[in-house]
């Protein structure tokens, strides 16, 4: 992303969203890159073997989205929450960096003459097991990130009925392996947004709602005097008009979702004042 008085080097890594795009994911191949993606298998010219460093004293914050298909998001099919953010975060001058190995290959069009920083941690699909297993591998890829937004923890669990507390088992473990890569992460959990009604068995609705409140349980468990886990409401009014299929958002489905993201990160991001 480009961003007034420096320049950083993102990683532009090309994969795929779904099989209809291409049956083989594209990315860095070269190991000895910064932007290697071990999920690429084929190379497709982004791997940057330097990185030019972020200078001394910038009051800088790297911000992670972490989660499922939610935060990888799918143009035109349905959206993430990520780009309405990003134009939050930019029309209020605020000085942040999106960080991830994932980048999706959609089309975004510039706002204020800027192009939208497309990385990510979402994997679609992926349970909170999968998250757990990656990501210790994603973080030594990449600078350790100052904000996670931790999407719908749990989100594909609930859909598979998989045993909540092992779910639960794995969130605490993620959170754990965030704190220890920086003990002064801040991470934005969510309560997460429901499914369309018509696919809500009470089976799916009791998931949902124990997950609410475990995320309460675990943000004040794991907070820390330098490390806080902060709540964030996703489903006091969310409506079936925010979703764009049975569980993920249309265009303002991700406005709701950046609204609630902006109102916290408003008080944790520094201002830029050049």
């Amino acid at each position: 992303m480009r961003i007034t008085n420096y320049t950083i080097i993102v990683a532009l890594v090309f994969l795929t969203v779904s099989a209809a795009t291409t049956s083989c994911k594209k990315g860095c191949t070269d190991e000895m890159a910064s932007n290697y993606s071990q999920k690429a298998k084929k190379d497709n010219g982004t791997c940057l073997l330097i990185a030019e460093p972020l200078p001394a004293g910038l009051k800088y914050n790297r911000i992670m989205p972490l989660g499922a298909s939610r935060v990888e998001g799918d143009r035109p099919n349905f959206e993430s929450f990520r780009y309405e953010l990003w134009k939050d975060l930019k029309e209020n001058n605020l000085v942040f960096d999106f960080v991830g190995m994932e980048s999706d290959p959609a089309s975004y069009p510039l706002f204020n003459g800027l192009d939208f920083d497309t990385d990510h941690e979402g994997n679609s699909g992926w349970t909170s097991a999968e998250i757990l297993n990656g990501i210790a591998t994603s973080l030594s890829q990449i600078n350790s990130p100052d904000i996670i937004l931790f999407s719908s923890p749990g989100g594909n669990d609930a859909l598979k009925n998989y045993p909540i507390d092992e779910t639960i088992s794995n969130i605490n473990s993620i959170i754990d392996v965030l704190q220890s890569n920086n003990p002064n992460v801040k991470i934005l959990i969510e309560q997460m947004a429901p499914a369309r009604s018509d696919i809500m068995t009470a089976t799916l609705t009791d998931y949902i709602n124990s997950l609410h409140g475990e995320v309460l349980i675990i943000a004040a468990n794991k907070s820390t005097s330098t490390s806080q886990i902060i709540p964030v409401d996703m489903y006091t009014g969310f409506t079936d008009d925010f979703l764009a299929d049975d569980v993920h958002y249309n265009e303002l489905g991700a406005d709701f979702l950046a609204s609630r993201y902006y109102a916290v990160l408003e008080n944790i991001l520094e201002q830029n004042l050049d």
